[in-house]
């Protein structure tokens, strides 16, 4: 059978645009949190489920509302049919060719059943010990039963929880308070575009610091995109990470120090990794006093091996005043 040429590019056209349609409707895992998260957190005041640990497998197992099987039976968190399901069922390929999976008939329904799975299973049981906000425990106590065969799923529910600050959610008002946070940042980026400078000007990297939100009598504060705090009398990153509920080490990683450093009143503590290079508009750094390298790395958020590369320069680098600096 021959086909004209007009009919093969209707063809393509209409493939170009089914393609162009599906990745416009495709959900965002933001857009995904929104649209579910008083759910997650009415379980977690029923059950004592965490509300975090809920839409990290949420997102995680249905990639954000946007797999197959969620669309097709609304089955947002993998369950299988099990022996004891009597409802609907579609059948996927899994760890196996054609498995069987729960269906439903609306998302909230699979939110009320994955809750329910949880509470009924005796496998389950020992993640109740744990509290509502010790998501770290829940993620690993949900591979330690088995809810997952991939042997990195605990790491990749608190990556999530984590990223996209999800914790939020286990807090008393949480839903507000994760709110709060989420217009504090978009105010913030917004902020942070409007206010460069020409690759010429001098600029001074304070006047990037934002007051994000205050935690636990610290302020936050965010420069080049990234969370940190300032050290008080008597700080360390012990205490500090305790706070926010970061390991030691990785804090002093995150700010690119050596094992057992002591902070000092005023140090700047970042409490995410901080970026490879600086995200505005401004191209160098004129130094205006003697300063180090390091110094410049905790000002801009840039890391301390990244801008030593940028400049071709040792971690140890002294700058001298009036030196130029790459910041991207």
């Amino acid at each position: 059978m021959k086909f004209s040429q007009k009919t093969i590019l209707f063809a393509l056209f209409s493939v170009l645009c089914i393609l162009s349609l599906s990745a416009a409707e495709r959900q965002t895992r933001e857009e995904y949190v929104e649209r579910y998260k008083a759910i997650a957190i009415a379980h977690m005041e029923r059950y004592g489920i965490p509300a975090s640990i809920t839409m990290a497998q949420g997102i995680l197992e249905s990639d954000s509302g946007n797999s197959l099987l969620s669309k097709s039976s609304n089955n947002h968190f993998g369950i299988k049919c099990k022996k004891s399901w009597r409802g609907e069922r579609v059948y996927h390929d899994d760890d196996a060719k054609g498995e069987c999976f729960r269906a439903y008939p609306s998302v909230e329904a699979s939110y009320e059943d994955h809750a329910d799975f949880l509470d009924q299973s005796p496998r389950y049981d020992s993640l109740f010990v744990y509290a509502p906000d010790d998501y770290r425990s829940w993620a690993r106590g949900l591979k330690a039963a088995g809810y997952a065969t991939a042997p990195d799923y605990a790491v990749r529910l608190v990556k999530i929880i984590e990223s996209m600050k999800l914790y939020l959610l286990d807090k008393e008002n949480g839903g507000k308070i994760y709110a709060a946070s989420k217009s504090a940042v978009a105010n913030t980026e917004a902020w942070f575009e409007s206010n460069t400078a020409s690759p010429d000007e001098q600029i001074n990297p304070n006047a990037f610091r934002v007051t994000v939100n205050a935690h636990k009598g610290y302020g936050v504060y965010r420069t080049n995109h990234t969370f940190y705090v300032v050290a008080k009398e008597g700080d360390s990153y012990k205490s500090i990470g305790k706070i926010f509920e970061i390991s030691p080490r990785t804090l002093e990683k995150f700010n690119d120090v050596a094992k057992g450093t002591e902070l000092h009143k005023g140090d700047i503590v970042y409490i995410e990794r901080k970026k490879s290079h600086w995200l505005g508009n401004v191209m160098q750094h004129k130094a205006m006093r003697d300063e180090t390298l390091y110094d410049l790395s905790q000002s801009y958020g840039i890391r301390h091996k990244s801008l030593a590369r940028l400049n071709r320069l040792h971690t140890d680098s002294h700058i001298r005043k009036g030196e130029i600096i790459r910041l991207k």
